[in-house]
């Protein structure tokens, strides 16, 4: 590199480590690296020295890197600023992008992405700088989940979030289309206007151009009184068209037409009505097939296929199951009025391997099921339904001996014997070893093997 290609980039994060490892990168593209380890110090060389590039974590002591991107942007609104977090959320993206972050960084990242990001950050860009402001109002459907599948969707959210371009989602059912289009929404600039959602697979034919562009008076059988459709209900906000595959033909090219120039007519009217909407669309089918076999319009799938966002199944993202499991358990325990349950490490494992053909709504089936009918606070295996473990045995409950030392232990440790569980725990092994022992008939190499040690861990226990 140059040294005309050499940028003066500093580097803010609380974690001395991470900033090693991305001095050594940054160094080895070439250029000059400071680092600060506070957004304090970060503010301190900002007052005599100018950067080419600001990469700042986020959770700090002190001021957070939001706080510190807040001033950047303020007093260097020229100079971009890359966001780094390992507690990434869409809330946290969306805050980033709309406060004027340049890129989001979820760790832990792949260190060709950082390079990619920071050359992206460093090539020349035009002087004039537009970047809208805007507040976030709290999206209460929330969007669950820290997978990097997840991470890359918030980002794109984030991306979106100062545009009105149309965005088509693609995803299995169940994997939450009309959230991510409900966010899309809410983090725009028409946030303030209507989300009006229309499902095509759940109206019959006959009566969906009537829900999109409404209808006169008298003019069909049971139009009783002018009605508003979609369109018109949704004006000046969001229109989100769910199942667009299965829309009709004929639909597709009113669609299409409203699309073009931005007006329609009610069914039964001869006067246009103009609207400003912006389309989300969504589908679990493949468009492009159904264009090539003629049952979609090839210039409606390109004019809705601008900006294409796939949301992926709950199977690819297993790690989130924990999270999601925990926010509905926690949301159907407020609606029942009820203590929340809560899963257990077994029953947990279970859920986390398990296929989910029907995405984060079966798993808030499940755990809606589960709130009702577990049979205690802590949610075992057996509870779960048998479709999700069909092969698991039902638990025997604890015998009388164990109710026994359980209420023993909890009576001894609340007189004050601190020692009381330790004490237990040697017993119960000096038992188990007598057992194994007379088994075995004194055999201490047969003994190790029932108990899983290897012969001279039996024997320092009997030591002991």
């Amino acid at each position: 590199m140059t040294e005309a290609q050499s940028k003066d980039l500093l580097l803010v994060d609380d974690d001395e480590s991470i900033r090693w490892v991305l001095n050594e990168l940054l160094q080895d593209m070439g250029h000059k690296v400071t680092q600060a380890n506070s957004a304090e110090s970060a503010l301190s060389v900002l007052e005599f020295h100018t950067f080419d590039l600001l990469i700042t974590d986020v959770r700090m002591s002190g001021e957070s890197g939001m706080e510190l991107l807040s001033r950047c942007q303020s007093a260097l609104p020229d100079m971009p600023v890359i966001i780094m977090t390992a507690h990434s959320d869409l809330e946290s993206a969306v805050q980033a992008y709309q406060k004027g972050a340049f890129e989001y960084l979820p760790k832990p990242f792949d260190l060709d992405e950082v390079v990619a990001t920071v050359n992206r950050a460093l090539a020349p860009k035009p002087s004039v700088k537009s970047q809208q402001q805007a507040d976030i109002k709290h999206n209460k459907f929330s969007i669950i989940g820290e997978s990097p599948a997840m991470q890359d969707l918030y980002r794109a959210i984030g991306r979106l979030s100062n545009s009105q371009v149309t965005v088509l989602l693609h995803g299995e059912s169940g994997t939450g289309k009309e959230l991510v289009a409900n966010a899309l929404h809410q983090h725009s600039p028409r946030e303030q206007a209507p989300f009006i959602a229309l499902n095509m697979a759940a109206i019959p034919k006959d009566l969906i151009e009537s829900e999109l562009f409404g209808h006169e008076k008298g003019s069909f059988t049971g139009a009783s009184g002018r009605y508003q459709g979609r369109f018109e209900q949704a004006d000046n906000g969001t229109l989100f068209l769910d199942e667009i595959g299965d829309m009709p033909l004929e639909t597709q090219t009113r669609l299409l037409r409203v699309l073009s120039e931005g007006a329609f007519y009610r069914i039964g009217s001869n006067q246009p009505t103009h609207v400003d909407v912006r389309i989300i669309a969504a589908t679990h089918q493949d468009l492009h097939k159904k264009v090539e076999s003629g049952e979609f319009r090839e210039d409606l799938y390109h004019r809705l296929n601008v900006i294409p966002l796939h949301l992926p199944p709950l199977r690819q993202r297993s790690s989130d199951i924990p999270l999601l499991a925990e926010h509905f358990l926690n949301t159907i325990s407020l609606e029942l009025r009820e203590p929340q349950k809560r899963l257990s490490r077994e029953a947990l494992a279970i859920m986390e391997s398990y296929p989910w053909p029907g995405n984060v709504r079966q798993l808030e089936n499940v755990c809606r099921w589960l709130s009702v009918m577990a049979n205690s606070q802590l949610i075992m295996p057996q509870d779960l339904p048998p479709d999700i473990a069909p092969e698991i045995e039902q638990y025997a409950p604890p015998t009388q001996w164990q109710k026994q030392l359980s209420s023993k232990l909890v009576s001894d440790y609340q007189k004050g014997d601190h020692q009381a569980f330790i004490k237990v725990q040697a017993e119960l092994e000096q038992l188990i070893i007598q057992t194994a022992l007379e088994i075995t008939l004194g055999k201490k190499a047969e003994a190790s093997k029932i108990l899983g040690w290897g012969r001279n861990t039996l024997t320092r226990k009997l030591k002991i």
